[in-house]
């Protein structure tokens, strides 16, 4: 999205209760208010119904009057949210104001005498974390710019001088940064700007957006023409302006204000580093204010809080001990399927149920765990959704994942936003997996094992939303996928459902529609229509029936599903499946199965769920790079040895020892029987003994040829074949490198290095090689 999107003028504000801060040795403990007995332990808060009369039972924004300016309030009451009843989350953040956004002041520098600025926030998803941390950031912008024109009055020996005063504050904004707001992803960053530029409509504030995937030279080019009072970024293009453009770095370093929102996220996706990076540009604490919002508050972000919280903070829990993360009135429910061939029909007769259910309503986002099979069944969808589905080919399949780019992923993400169509489904990534709106989502279909119980959470979290719908969460797993259910999921309200009660419900809900298709649209709004056409265009007309009957289409899945697998693009599926291959294999702790059984369970998924008539062939090299095959499995299956009781020597005789291509000039005959080759059988005493990632040192090629002692030929010219598997396909070209000691001569050995290129068909050829010669 082009930088220009973001020098709109805006400003915002909010306000919260305050709190007390507990002693510096318990940074973590529930603070309890200031209107309630010390002895009082921190009120717990119900889950948050879905329904708007639920939601008005909050204190009132308007009880924030005294507080927050009027321009701030106006936006929150009237133009353009109209807001009525604060969140729990908003409710605990914002009376804190407005002390939360007073300056800091230098000469009270005393832990016990300051009063408490930075917040620790645990909150759940989808409660309005967004406004609790970007009021308090506009508020105190405007007292820092006020302070700053004052300042310049007194400097200048006058009581008062509007003038002097006006252009101090002008200088101070372009200089000086108001806050940086640090998201986890483009997609969450962008919704975290727009907002603000909602929020601070009617003041004279400008938003900075700095992702990746946009033009870094509007970017600067807006920074250096425009205001900075608030800069919304994503950790990577932040450091990256930090260390390459010394404007950036000037006005980040006098910011008095960082907000880490998702902050488990944040670690999550490995960003410790940059966090700490972009903290070293700013202020120490306390003279820089810092907030830290996160679902879930682990170990991990107990360390970052320690980092960058001052000793004298607020932590705040909306979550009470025995209450999950997750929403309590999103339905949840689970399917192990019987057979991976199962896995398409299912996933589509969820989303046939959600129309029957939700008619003329039904908005769906699904998530899948790499963005190959997101890639895979998007094309399945598209082909399936108008010939199955009860919407027909009024579905609309939206797809987003890391391989777009960030003009097309924002655009995709807007249109599904601002869909209302009551029939379209967003295939995604775990790009929208957290932090990002998308109004209206009736149900969550996860296809796969996520990435952990936290992003299960997040991904739930996208539907039954604050003021929104209940919504449903749906999760599907193939059969050697339960472990992740059983060990990580334990604590979640998730109910089960088979894949035959499902049919028996659909094929209800179909017979029911066919009877009385009116009754199903009922309760359509029909002034959507004249909403969507408001725009001057033509957009997608709003779902008011289906097509009947529908009975026949909706029962013909499964034969449906077959036809389209007969024509599907195998390397498509060998794509997919090499992706799942890396993200299962790192699994195997967490689904508590052996490596070999994910495998077998991808191939298994490849001729059943994708119609490929044979496995994909994988080589030794390939599962070497997985980890999979390593020196514990691979005698795996052949007879036990006894190396000992074959040994005329002591057991211990050999251990320890280096080995080399040329054993009996290095090592004594009495540790071994010299009619016994040097590497007969023993792979502890081979010359690769030490040839692993563990050891930094090359391993030899595989396929090389031997002579009869054993030592391999070096291959310098021609092409060297080893027949693969039956039916073998190649999926990947590597090269492989490997060091040959190939003789000596009056004390100076000569060593080839050789390049082979090796596909996993088994064919292998040099491709360089260089002399070397050693003393």
């Amino acid at each position: 999205m082009a930088s220009s999107l973001w020098t709109k003028a805006s400003r915002f504000s909010l306000s919260s209760r305050q709190q007390q801060s507990n002693a510096a040795t318990a940074p973590f403990t529930s603070i309890p208010s200031q209107h309630e007995p010390a002895v009082s332990p921190q009120p717990t808060v119900s889950p948050i119904p879905d329904t708007t009369e639920a939601v008005n039972t909050g204190p009132s924004f308007t009880d924030l009057k005294h507080s927050i300016s009027h321009d701030t309030l106006n936006a929150l009451t009237v133009k353009p949210f109209t807001m009525t009843s604060m969140t729990p989350v908003q409710a605990e953040v914002l009376t804190l104001l407005p002390k939360l956004a007073e300056p800091y002041d230098p000469e009270n520098c005393e832990v016990s005498s300051r009063e408490p600025r930075d917040l620790l926030v645990k909150a759940k998803t989808g409660t309005g974390k967004t406004f609790a941390f970007l009021v308090p950031a506009v508020e105190a912008r405007m007292k820092a710019i006020d302070a700053y024109g004052k300042k310049a009055v007194r400097d200048a020996g006058l009581v008062s001088d509007k003038h002097i005063e006006a252009r101090a504050q002008r200088q101070f904004s372009r200089e000086h940064v108001g806050a940086v707001i640090i998201s986890p992803t483009r997609e969450l960053a962008t919704q975290i700007a727009n907002s603000a530029l909602k929020l601070t409509q009617h003041h004279n504030f400008e938003v900075r957006l700095f992702v990746g995937g946009a033009s870094k030279r509007m970017q600067m080019r807006d920074w250096m023409k425009g205001r900075r009072d608030i800069v919304v970024t994503t950790p990577g293009r932040m450091r990256d302006l930090l260390e390459n453009e010394p404007e950036v770095a000037k006005g980040i370093s006098r910011c008095k204000m960082l907000i880490l929102d998702e902050a488990d996220t944040l670690l999550d996706l490995g960003f410790r580093d940059d966090i700490d990076a972009i903290a070293e540009y700013m202020p120490k604490t306390p003279e820089r204010q810092t907030f830290l919002f996160s679902a879930t508050v682990s170990p991990a972000i107990q360390q970052v809080a320690r980092a960058t919280l001052d000793k004298n903070h607020i932590f705040i829990d909306t979550v009470p001990e025995n209450e999950s993360n997750v929403h309590a009135h999103i339905a949840q429910y689970h399917t192990v399927l019987p057979k991976a061939s199962d896995q398409l029909p299912h996933v589509l007769r969820l989303v046939a149920h959600d129309q029957l259910t939700n008619p003329g309503k039904s908005k769906i986002m699904m998530f899948f765990p790499t963005t190959k099979m997101t890639q895979l069944f998007a094309t399945y969808f598209r082909e399936l959704s108008r010939k199955v589905l009860p919407a027909g080919r009024q579905t609309r399949v939206y797809e987003i994942h890391s391989k777009k780019s960030m003009e097309s992923r924002t655009t995709t993400s807007d249109m599904f936003r601002n869909d209302k169509t009551g029939a379209s489904i967003l295939i995604s990534s775990d790009v929208s997996a957290r932090g990002v709106d998308y109004p209206g989502v009736t149900r969550v279909i996860q296809v796969g094992i996520p990435a952990g119980t936290d992003q299960y959470i997040h991904r739930i979290g996208r539907t039954g939303r604050k003021g929104g719908t209940n919504g449903r969460g749906d999760l599907v797993l193939l059969p050697w996928e339960i472990g992740f259910l059983s060990w990580q999921l334990s604590e979640v309200p998730l109910k089960p459902v088979t894949t035959n009660e499902l049919k028996s419900q659909i094929k209800d809900l179909c017979a029911k529609y066919d009877a009385n298709p009116s009754e199903f649209f009922k309760d359509v709004p029909p002034s959507s229509v004249a909403r969507l056409h408001q725009r001057g265009r033509s957009p997608p007309q709003p779902v008011t029936n289906y097509t009947t009957p529908i009975s026949p289409a909706v029962g013909d899945i499964d034969s449906t599903v077959s036809d389209l697998l007969q024509n599907v693009d195998e390397e498509a599926v060998k794509e997919t499946f090499t992706s799942m291959l890396g993200y299962y294999i790192a699994k195997s702790p967490e689904l508590r199965i052996q490596k070999g059984n994910i495998i077998e369970g991808c191939k298994d998924w490849c001729v059943e769920a994708c119609g490929l008539p044979t496995p994909p062939y994988l080589s030794e090299s390939f599962l070497k790079r997985l980890g999979y095959s390593d020196n514990r499995t691979k005698h795996f299956g052949k007879p036990s040895r006894d190396k000992r009781s074959s040994s005329s020597g002591p057991s211990w005789a050999g251990r320890g020892s280096f080995g080399s291509r040329d054993r009996n000039s290095r090592t004594s005959s009495w540790g071994r029987d010299d009619n016994r080759s040097a590497h007969d059988d023993d792979f502890k005493s081979r010359p690769n003994k030490y040839g692993s990632q563990r050891y930094n040192r090359r391993t030899l090629n595989p396929l090389a040829k031997r002579d009869s002692a054993g030592k391999e030929q070096p291959m310098v010219s021609g092409m060297e074949t080893q027949e693969g598997e039956s039916g073998a396909s190649t999926l990947i070209s590597e090269k492989e490198a490997s060091t040959e000691e190939i003789g000596t001569s009056q004390g100076t050995r000569e060593v080839v290095d050789l390049a082979y290129d090796v596909n996993y068909a088994g064919a292998c050829k040099v491709v360089s090689y260089t002399h070397i010669y050693l003393q």
